[in-house]
């Protein structure tokens, strides 16, 4: 794991200003240990709701909440959870305590939602795409304030203290009320969308304002703010040197973050476990199979409040400019939220358009754009088929989402090694990624052969089966993690990497709302979720042949070739002031 270190000096509280300030409001304090310490902080206390919480036991708890509210599909007079009546159960209060024929083991329940018969992992589905319709949103309505203003600490601390409320309040959502599960689940994901953006913001400042005795006051004012391309606003290349350290310190900083975050989803991943071993070795649950599950949440909402403290004593709040049409704003008493969200939604549309004047950039995102909703949906829909179809308990969905995080981090180690050894540009790792993908969905469908039918194994139809495919899903997808930006950069005019990157997140969220919509409305029809894999086989499919279209090379000189053109542009808007 990378390192950080620092000189002995730089350890004070109060560190001299690197630089004259360039705005008013700027601070160019040096970057101190605690600084970083409290950067990497967030990053523990988060990471652990969107692996641990979103990621493993959200959509369980969805499923169950419903099911114990639930009648089978075949007969809606038959309820799919039958509560022991006495306190002598100390089974597996996790599982599915359900009357069961054997001819209908299998069968999906069914409750009404919102005026509409739907079954439980489709509402456990639709609850996920509505989640991240509303955090794409309400990502365009905030990107500003991850630029400007002083409004980019208090954003984050409002959003991860929202966020880690709302995972906590889980554990008064009773299947009696299991309607306002969907309300907390789409607050939450968004609070998690949205401070992981504004936490990336701080990343270009921290690595501009980093300790390096070797850079003067003449070219100490550079700043890479791409170094964290969904939040910074420019990029000035006039110091070679200090652009290549920059770079290299930002991948430190960054992949240390996303590794202790990693540690720290796994550390709760097994504290979750000895949760659901308590209470199977205790009576305190017996009516109640969710509660272990919304006891679960209320640890990850706790610790996502613990860790984000350091964060809120030792992160500097180093404000940003002002906006570029703030001094010209003629309605001085406007709102200033109403001013930076309108702010945000007009520079989203105005990057929208010149996207699509860029063909390149145009091919990658919709490929991204059908990736990123096959990876998470495959995703959702193996933790549901792994816990209706399966019959799997949350012990061992624990164990595979544990699994699928193992061989991510392998795979973010072993691809860039697979790279080197065949010469490989990052276009092709991705590619490689995104068809090696079509894996998931294609063995999920072997199980329709008669033969593997009669010997019961093959085809996911084993509990068993889940485990090895899960450790390919987390290796493919820690390729497609470190190779996706490598692809896209090149691809961006020269400083409006803010602008693109942020596209580029909004493409990332957005498209994960398409799929599982999908899935759940098969589900609804099917009474099953296999049919299921049907789609993910072709959805997955799709963006290999747009990855092969795609032209780096040509991409890159239509993007230099309009960041000349809205350069002279800005020029002669100047000279004509």
């Amino acid at each position: 794991m990378s390192t950080v270190s620092f000189d002995d000096d730089d350890d004070d509280e109060v560190a001299r200003p690197r630089q004259s300030p360039s705005y008013q409001g700027e601070d160019t304090s040096v970057t101190t240990k605690l600084e970083i310490y409290a950067w990497y902080s967030y990053a523990i206390a988060a990471e652990v709701f969107a692996v641990v919480a979103v990621g493993a036991f959200v959509p369980v708890l969805l499923e169950q909440l419903a099911r114990e509210r639930g009648t089978f599909f075949s007969d809606r007079t038959k309820p799919c959870v039958d509560h022991p009546s006495g306190s002598g159960s100390t089974g597996d209060s996790t599982r599915f305590m359900a009357v069961r024929a054997e001819n209908v083991q299998k069968e999906q329940c069914v409750i009404t939602f919102l005026g509409s018969d739907v079954t439980t992992a489709s509402f456990a589905m639709y609850t996920v795409s509505a989640a991240v319709v509303v955090q794409a949103i309400t990502l365009i309505c905030v990107s500003s304030f991850a630029d400007y203003g002083p409004w980019r600490k208090k954003m984050l601390l409002a959003f991860a203290y929202t966020g880690s409320v709302v995972s906590a309040l889980f554990i008064f959502v009773t299947p009696t009320v299991f309607y306002l599960a969907p309300l907390l689940v789409i607050i939450g994901v968004t609070c998690l969308g949205c401070s992981f953006t504004l936490l990336n913001a701080f990343l270009p400042l921290l690595v501009s304002n980093y300790p390096d005795d070797r850079i003067d006051d003449t070219s100490s004012d550079f700043e890479l703010e791409a170094l964290n391309p969904e939040s910074s606003t420019a990029t000035h290349r006039s110091d070679p040197e200090k652009l290549t350290r920059d770079l290299e310190r930002s991948a430190k900083l960054s992949s240390t973050g996303l590794g202790l975050g990693y540690i720290a989803a796994v550390t709760a991943e097994i504290l979750a476990i000895g949760i659901i071993v308590f209470f199977n070795k205790t009576n305190l649950a017996p009516n109640s199979p969710s509660l272990p599950i919304r006891t679960i949440l209320l640890f990850v909402g706790i610790w996502w409040a613990l860790f984000s403290i350091p964060t809120i004593l030792h992160l500097r709040p180093r404000p940003g400019p002002p906006l570029p049409t703030q001094s010209k704003s003629v309605n001085r008493k406007r709102s200033a939220f109403l001013f930076y969200t309108t702010f945000s939604l007009s520079s989203s549309w105005t990057t929208f358009k010149r996207a699509i004047r860029l063909r390149q950039v145009t091919t990658f995102l919709i490929a991204w754009f059908l990736l990123s909703d096959s990876i998470a949906t495959i995703t959702g829909t193996a933790v549901l088929f792994a816990r209706t179809e399966l019959q799997m308990g949350t012990i061992a969905v624990a164990l595979l989402s544990m699994t699928s995080i193992f061989a991510g981090i392998l795979g973010a180690f072993f691809w860039p090694r697979i790279a080197a050894a065949f010469h490989l540009p990052p276009k092709s790792i991705l590619l490689a990624c995104s068809l090696l993908m079509e894996c998931v969905p294609l063995y999920g469908l072997l199980g329709y052969i008669p033969f593997l039918q009669r010997h019961r194994v093959g085809g996911l139809q084993q509990p068993w089966e889940i485990y090895p495919l899960g450790a390919i899903h987390g290796f493919i997808m820690g390729g497609i993690g470190s190779y996706t930006r490598a692809v896209y950069a090149p691809l961006i005019p020269e400083g409006s990497e803010a602008a693109f990157f942020a596209l580029y997140a909004v493409t990332d969220k957005g498209s994960s709302a398409l799929g599982p919509g999908l899935v759940g409305y098969i589900v609804d029809r099917a009474g099953t979720i296999r049919p299921a894999f049907i789609f993910l086989a072709v959805l997955a499919i799709l963006p290999g042949p747009l990855l092969c279209m795609l032209d780096v090379e040509k991409g890159r000189d239509d993007a230099s070739r309009m960041a000349r053109s809205c350069k002279g542009v800005e020029q002669e808007e100047e000279e004509d002031e």
